[in-house]
C-alpha cells in the first residue's frame, strides 16, 4: 500500500523530487568514478613487454618487511607488514644463478640488465623515446638478453665492442638512424658516442611503453653500475615442462634468498616498477576521494531531502491529521527515497563509468599514473554506488523527516503554515558536538607534520564543520540576519523583505547556506593547501642555497663528470652534486638527498641547530628536526634504515637541521646514495664560483642538455615541477568541488521554486515582477555573504592549522586573485540559480496561483 502511494507521489510531484534526484545521481556518478580508480589500483593489469618470451622471471624483492610479535592474555599474535621501496632492487648473480640452473625443468637462464640510457638527438640535444619526447622511457640492456622479448636483427649485426650499439626499429624509424650512423647516449655515466651496428625489432610487434638500446655485455655491465648484480633472470622451461611446474621448481630452488619468482601477469609489475607503485597511489587516491565524496554526498542529500520534505510539510501534516501513524509516514518517506534513489543511482552509476575513464586518462596525461597500468572496470563500483545511493537516500529521508513524524498532528498543521521557532534539541546537541569535533580536528591538524597524515584530516575537518553549520544553520542565519539588518534595510523595501525572510524562514535559508559554505571552504582548502606547502619549501631552499649558479639538465640529470670538470676549473670554489631518493626507516617513508661532502658549507646551509656538517662523509647522515623528533635522534646517534634499492645501512647522525621542507628529511653523502638509485645523475649541481654564466657554459659544452642557471631560475623550474604535482591533487578533488557546486545550484533552485505562492501574494499586494526579483537578488546576496563568510572562516582555520603543523608558521599562503575567483564563481552560481527559477515562478498569473493553493 505504502509503496504504491510512494510511487504515485513521486509520479505526481516530479518537480519536487527533481532536486533530490539530481543530488543522488551526481553522488552515484562520483562514487562510481572513484570506485573504478580504487579497483584499478587493486586489480589493474600491468602487461609485460620485455619479458614476453620468458614465462618465469626471477627478480629481487621490492619490499621492506617488518614482523611484530605481540603477547596478550596468553595469546601470541604475529603480524607481518610490507612496504614498497623507491628504487629497483638488484640480485647477486653468484647467489641466485646457480640455484636456478639446478632446478628441474629449466632449459635456459638469461640474465637481464635494465638501466638508464637516453639517446641524444643531435638537432635538439634532447632525449628521444617512443614518442620522441624528452621524458619518454628508454632503457639500456645487454644484447644477450634480447631473447627475453625476443628481439631479432632486421638490419646490421650484433654489438661486439664497447662502442657498438643496436637500436630498436621504432627509434630508427622516428630518427632516421641506420647502421653505420653514430648516436650519443646519456646513461649513468657521462654522455658517450656509439656506432650503430644494427637495428632490432620485437618478434611480436613493437613495444608500446618503452624503447630499447642494446650494448655489448661488458659495456652494459659498466653502464648498469652494479657489478656482480642483475635486474632479473628470465627462465625458459625445458620441453615438456609446464610454466606452473617450472615456477614451483624455481621457487623451491631460491627459497631462503631475497629473490621472488613471477609468472604470467605477475611479470608486468616486475618490468614496470612505476606502474606497481602507482597501484598504491591509486588505492590511496581513490579511497580518499571516495570517502570525501561520500561524506559530502550524505551532507548534500540530507539537506536536499530536508528541503523537499519542508516543501511538502502541509501535505504530510494533513496525512497525520487524517490518522496516518508515525510508522506509516516513515515508511512512505523511506519508500519514496528508495524509489528516487534506485533510479538516480542507476543513472548516476552508468554516468560514472565514462567519468572514471576520463579521470584515469587525465591522471595518465599528468604523469600521476603510468600508461602501463591498464584501467580495470567491473560491475562492483556501479553496484556499490547504487547501494550507497539507496542507503544514503533512505537515511537522509529518515533524518530529514524525523520532526514531522514525531510531532502531534495539530502541531504539524500549525507548522505547515509557520516555520518552527527552534530546531529540535537533538539537532542542537549534534551540531554542538560536531562543532567541538571540528575544533579538535583543527588542534590535531596543527601537530601533524607529514603530508600523508595531514591531507585526509584537512578535508575531513572542512566536512565536519560543514555538518555543524547544517545542523546549527537556523541559529547562524538568524544571527547573521541580525547583523545584516541595517545594510539590508538601506536597500529599500526589497531589502526589508529579504531581512524578514532571513529571520522568518531561517531553516529554509540554512539549507542554502550549507552547500555554499561547503563549496567555499572546500575550494579554498583545496586551492591553498599545496601553495602553502610549496611556498614554505621554496623559502627554505632559497635561504639555504649559497651557490652562485645551479646546473640543471634537460635530460635525465647532470653527469658526475660535469661536476668533476668544474672542480678542476680555475675560479670554481665548490661544486656540490645533489641526487634525490626516498628511504625507509622501519616501514616509514622519508625523503632523502645525497650531497657531495667536499666544501659543502660553501654551497649549502640547511640551518643546522645541533651538531655540524663539517667533516661530513659516507658514514654520516644529517636529519631534519622533524625526523629527529619522530625518531628520537641527536648528533652521535646511530640511524638504521633501508636505502632506495632495499640495501640496509647504518649511519651516524652528524647534524640536525631546521630546513627539512626545502632539503628533505635525511641528507647523506652523494656517492652512497648514487650507488643505490636507478638514476645516479645529479638532479642539480650547486656551484660557488666567480666565473660568469657564459664562461661556465663554455666549460660544459661537451655535456649536451646541461644548462647553467641562476638559483632563482632553478627555483622556478622546481616550482613548475611541484605545480604539476599540485594539478593531480586539484584534479582529484575537482569532481568533489563540481558536485558541491551542482548541489549549490540545485538547493537554491529548489528553495526558490517552492515559493510560487509567496511571490503570487506579493504580486497581489502590489509588488511588481521587478521588485520581487530585486528582493530575490538581495536575498541571494545576503545568503551568499553568509555562506561564503562561514566557508572562508572554516578554510582559514583549517589552513592555519595545516600551516602550523607542516611549516611551523601560522601564515598559510592565500592568493587574493584565486580567492576572489572562488567568491565570483559562488556568486554567479547563486545569482543564476536564483534568477532563473525566480523568473519561472513569476510567470503564472498571481490570481491563478493563489486560487490553486487555497
Amino acid at each position: 500500500m505504502m509503496l504504491r502511494y510512494a510511487l504515485q507521489t513521486v509520479r505526481d510531484r516530479k518537480g519536487g523530487f527533481v532536486g533530490t534526484f539530481l543530488a543522488l545521481m551526481c553522488a552515484a556518478a562520483l562514487v562510481t568514478a572513484c570506485g573504478t580508480l580504487l579497483e584499478t589500483g587493486l586489480r589493474g593489469t600491468i602487461k609485460t613487454e620485455r619479458y614476453a618470451a620468458a614465462p618465469v622471471i626471477v627478480s629481487a624483492d621490492q619490499n621492506v618487511h617488518q614482523t611484530t610479535v605481540k603477547h596478550k592474555k596468553g595469546k601470541t599474535k604475529v603480524k607481518h607488514k610490507a612496504k614498497p621501496i623507491a628504487e629497483r632492487a638488484w640480485l647477486r648473480v653468484d647467489d641466485i644463478e646457480s640455484r636456478i640452473k639446478s632446478a628441474p625443468g629449466v632449459a635456459t637462464v638469461v640474465p637481464e640488465l635494465t638501466f638508464l640510457a637516453q639517446p641524444v638527438i643531435p638537432e635538439t640535444g634532447k632525449g628521444a623515446g617512443p614518442d620522441g619526447g624528452a621524458d619518454a622511457p628508454t632503457y639500456g640492456h645487454a644484447w644477450k638478453s634480447a631473447t627475453l622479448t625476443p628481439f631479432h636483427l632486421v638490419d646490421g649485426k650484433a654489438p661486439r665492442s664497447s662502442h657498438d650499439l643496436v637500436i630498436d626499429r621504432g627509434l630508427a624509424d622516428r630518427t632516421g638512424l641506420r647502421p653505420g650512423d653514430r648516436l650519443t647516449v646519456q646513461s649513468t655515466q657521462s654522455p658517450r658516442d656509439y656506432r650503430i651496428t644494427g637495428v632490432a625489432a620485437p618478434q611480436h610487434g613493437a613495444l608500446t611503453h618503452q624503447a630499447s638500446l642494446f650494448f655489448s655485455s661488458e659495456e652494459a655491465e659498466r653502464l648498469a653500475a652494479h657489478p656482480g648484480k642483475v635486474t632479473a633472470f628470465g627462465v625458459v622451461p625445458a620441453k615438456g615442462t609446464s610454466v606452473a611446474d617450472l615456477k614451483t621448481a624455481v621457487e623451491q630452488a631460491v627459497e631462503g634468498t631475497t629473490a621472488q619468482v613471477s609468472a604470467g601477469d605477475e611479470r608486468g609489475p616486475v618490468e614496470f616498477l612505476d606502474a606497481a607503485g602507482a597501484r598504491v597511489k591509486l588505492v590511496s587516491m581513490g579511497g580518499a576521494m571516495g570517502g570525501t565524496s561520500l561524506l559530502v554526498a550524505v551532507l548534500v542529500v540530507v539537506g536536499t531531502f530536508a528541503l523537499s520534505i519542508q516543501q511538502r510539510h502541509r501535505e504530510l501534516a494533513l496525512l497525520r491529521a487524517v490518522a496516518a501513524t508515525p510508522k506509516q509516514i516513515r515508511r512512505l518517506l523511506g519508500r519514496e527515497a528508495l524509489v528516487v534513489g534506485a533510479v538516480a543511482g542507476a543513472v548516476g552509476a552508468l554516468a560514472g563509468l565514462p567519468l572514471g575513464g576520463w579521470l584515469h586518462e587525465r591522471f595518465v596525461a599528468t604523469g600521476a599514473v603510468p600508461a602501463t597500468l591498464e584501467r580495470t572496470v567491473s560491475v562492483f563500483p556501479p553496484l556499490v554506488a547504487v547501494g550507497a545511493t539507496l542507503l544514503g537516500a533512505w537515511a537522509a529521508a529518515r533524518i530529514a523527516g524525523r520532526r514531522i513524524v514525531r510531532i502531534r498532528p495539530a502541531q504539524a498543521l500549525a507548522e505547515a503554515q509557520v516555520e518552527p521557532g527552534r530546531p529540535a534539541w537533538s539537532r542542537i546537541v549534534a551540531g554542538l558536538v560536531l562543532l567541538v569535533g571540528g575544533g579538535v580536528l583543527v588542534a590535531v591538524l596543527s601537530v601533524l607534520h607529514t603530508e600523508a597524515a595531514s591531507t585526509p584530516v584537512t578535508f575531513l575537518t572542512v566536512v565536519v564543520f560543514a555538518c555543524a553549520i547544517a545542523l546549527l544553520g537556523p541559529f547562524v542565519v538568524r544571527a547573521a540576519a541580525a547583523l545584516l539588518r541595517g545594510p539590508l534595510r538601506l536597500t529599500g523595501p526589497g531589502g526589508k523583505l529579504a531581512h524578514a525572510n532571513l529571520r522568518g524562514n531561517a531553516a529554509r535559508m540554512a539549507a542554502v547556506v550549507t552547500p555554499l559554505a561547503l563549496l567555499t571552504g572546500m575550494a579554498c582548502t583545496v586551492l591553498f593547501v599545496q601553495p602553502t606547502l610549496d611556498d614554505a619549501a621554496r623559502a627554505q631552499a632559497r635561504e639555504g642555497i649559497r651557490a652562485d649558479w645551479v646546473l640543471a639538465a634537460q635530460g635525465p640529470g647532470v653527469p658526475a663528470q660535469a661536476a668533476r670538470k668544474l672542480r678542476t676549473t680555475d675560479g670554481v670554489e665548490a661544486a656540490t652534486e645533489v641526487v634525490r631518493t626516498t628511504v625507509r626507516v622501519g616501514l616509514d617513508k622519508y625523503s632523502a638527498q645525497g650531497v657531495t661532502p667536499e666544501d659543502l658549507a660553501r654551497t649549502w646551509d640547511p640551518d643546522v641547530t645541533a651538531g655540524t656538517i663539517e667533516g661530513f662523509g659516507e658514514g654520516s647522515v644529517a636529519v631534519s628536526e622533524l625526523a629527529a623528533d619522530r625518531l628520537g635522534l641527536k648528533p652521535g646517534s646511530t640511524l638504521k634504515f633501508t636505502l632506495g634499492d632495499g640495501t640496509r645501512t647504518e649511519l651516524t647522525v652528524r647534524a640536525v637541521y631546521a630546513r627539512g621542507l626545502g632539503f628533505g628529511d635525511l641528507t647523506m653523502a652523494h656517492d652512497l646514495v648514487a650507488r643505490h638509485v636507478d638514476n645516479p645523475l645529479a638532479t642539480t649541481v650547486l656551484v660557488r664560483s666567480d666565473r660568469t654564466q657564459q664562461q661556465l657554459a663554455a666549460d660544459l659544452d661537451k655535456f649536451p642538455g646541461v644548462h647553467v642557471l641562476t638559483p632563482s631560475a632553478a627555483d622556478d623550474l622546481q616550482a613548475e615541477s611541484r605545480r604539476t604535482n599540485a594539478e593531480v591533487n586539484l584534479l582529484a578533488m575537482g569532481l568533489v568541488l563540481a558536485f558541491t557546486a551542482i548541489a549549490v545550484v540545485n538547493t537554491l533552485a529548489m528553495s526558490v521554486s517552492e515559493r510560487i505562492r509567496e511571490f503570487a501574494m506579493l504580486r497581489l499586494a502590489g509588488a511588481t515582477r521587478r521588485q520581487v526579483l530585486r528582493m530575490l537578488r538581495t536575498e541571494a546576496l545576503a545568503v551568499l555573504f553568509i555562506g561564503t563568510g562561514l566557508g572562508s572562516g572554516v578554510a582559514l582555520a583549517v589552513l592555519t592549522a595545516f600551516s602550523v603543523g607542516m611549516t611551523g608558521s601560522a601564515a598559510p599562503t592565500l592568493v587574493p586573485l584565486v580567492y576572489v575567483s572562488v567568491l565570483t564563481v559562488a556568486g554567479l552560481l547563486a545569482l543564476i540559480a536564483t534568477a532563473l527559477p525566480g523568473r519561472a515562478a513569476l510567470k503564472p498569473l498571481p490570481v491563478t496561483v493563489a486560487t490553486a493553493k487555497e
